[in-house]
């Protein structure tokens, strides 16, 4: 299942949900990567732009990527700044925000589904397209465990991985 990423990156991020992708039932399709250490007992977290906590790199899977790999290894090069290996298809999280998370400030944010893959860096680049707004942090499973406690899915991905827990 391994994927190797094109050679060159773009150094600009896309934005905007134009191309997203939507499942049938009208859930946004979300890719995200859960990258490991090569010992695998630390994680890669990022600065989320929204809510200033630490998060997984994810974002959407668009028209134009013929799979979600290919759109998970894009969020990880735009968010994070790597370039990345599959090695585990992590499967698929659904959306676990409250209703009244959902309709937060007034606007009602369409359900996601998302899917995530354990993946092993390859390069970690010290310029990114948001290396201006993110910072990059490499934790241990305790460490991450408690940033993501606010964001079920995510740390949901993280349980699924096969990082060690022991340190």
């Amino acid at each position: 299942m391994a994927q190797e990423p094109p050679p060159e990156r773009s150094m600009t991020a896309r934005v905007g949900r134009d191309n997203q992708r939507y499942g049938p039932t009208g859930e946004r399709l979300v890719a995200g990567v859960v990258p490991l250490s090569p010992d695998r007992t630390q994680v890669l977290l990022i600065q989320s732009s929204a809510r200033k906590g630490w998060v997984l790199p994810k974002g959407g899977w668009e028209t134009d990527e013929p799979t979600q790999q290919e759109a998970a290894c894009r969020e990880a090069w735009e968010e994070a700044g790597i370039v990345c290996t599959i090695e585990t298809d992590l499967g698929e999280i659904k959306e676990q925000r409250s209703e009244a998370q959902i309709k937060k400030n007034g606007a009602h944010a369409p359900r996601a589904c998302y899917r995530f893959y354990e993946v092993r860096v390859t390069e970690e680049r010290a310029c990114w397209p948001e290396s201006h707004k993110r910072d990059r942090l490499w934790m241990s499973y305790a460490a991450a465990k408690a940033c993501l406690q606010s964001r079920p899915e995510l740390l949901e991905a993280l349980e699924r991985s096969s990082i060690d827990r022991s340190r």
